[in-house]
């Protein structure tokens, strides 16, 4: 009789193993979608499609935007005052198939660049979990994410990443960590504290900050106020400034209060990580 309850027992232990083994969540299937003029946006989407093992496909417009800067600019401004929208080649990629897409374009005048505007005007993404990432010049990944939200109001839009043009070699380490934190990988990481109240700056701090934003000729800004913190291998400053007059300048942005990170790592000069107007 103790055998046979025994072998019952043994019986419900494999079947209960057999259940929970069905129920085990199987992998998300991520697919890396991205437009890039310059190639800065694409070597983001190669380091992130290669450390997730994701699929990846590239946004192509029938007409590319393959002048320099000023004639992009150009383009773009003719375009916005016309109405007209670039057309763009079709998304080979089986979207359906995909939990979790990771949306990537530079910002221009603030936001996605139009190839990436007309893919999401075009394309419907509900209920898929979004990770937005960008390039750019000073700054645009909340204003662009706030503009992702509204084009796909049904899709569940994740913290993205964004890093300056002229910070590609900090890409790697940034976007390791950045996967860590979203828990797209495993592997340590160090969460960094939040910043502590705002106070005013003192004049070392308001050198820090014009030593960080003095050769970026579209930042003209005078710190006010400044909280820090420390990062791995440094500091990281959040300073907020105002707008110096424009000298009628017609390419400065419109004058206002932004906010601006600042990092200053050991044995290196302080360097401007992104702007927020």
């Amino acid at each position: 009789m103790k055998t046979i309850r025994l072998l019952l027992v043994l019986m419900a232990i494999m079947m209960s193993a057999v259940c929970c083994g069905t129920k085990k969540e199987a992998p998300k299937k991520v697919l890396v979608l991205y437009y890039s003029q310059t190639s800065n946006t694409k070597t983001v989407a190669q380091e992130i499609a290669k450390r997730l093992g994701a699929d990846m496909e590239e946004i192509v417009p029938v007409k590319p935007y393959d002048g320099d800067f000023q004639a992009t600019i150009g383009r773009c401004m003719q375009e916005r005052e016309q109405g007209v929208t670039p057309e763009i080649k079709p998304v080979a990629a089986d979207l359906t198939k995909y939990d979790v897409i990771f949306i990537g374009y530079p910002i221009w005048f603030g936001t996605f660049a139009p190839p990436m505007e007309v893919f999401l005007s075009q394309t419907d993404l509900s209920g898929k979990k979004i990770v937005p990432f960008c390039t750019f010049g000073s700054g645009g990944l909340e204003s662009s994410m706030a503009d992702l939200a509204k084009k796909q109001p049904k899709a569940e839009i994740l913290p993205g990443y964004g890093v300056r043009a002229a910070r590609m070699a900090a890409v790697p380490d940034e976007v390791e960590n950045f996967l860590k934190e979203g828990g797209f990988i495993e592997g340590d990481y160090t969460p960094l504290a939040a910043f502590p109240d705002q106070k005013p700056v003192t004049d070392e701090e308001s050198a820090i900050f014009d030593a960080a934003v003095g050769d970026y000729p579209m930042i003209h800004a005078k710190a006010k106020t400044v909280a820090s913190r420390d990062i791995p291998g440094g500091t990281e400053y959040l300073f907020t400034a105002a707008d110096l007059p424009r000298e009628n300048n017609p390419q400065m942005p419109p004058a206002g209060e932004m906010k601006v990170y600042v990092t200053i790592l050991k044995g290196e000069a302080p360097v401007f990580t992104r702007v927020v107007r």
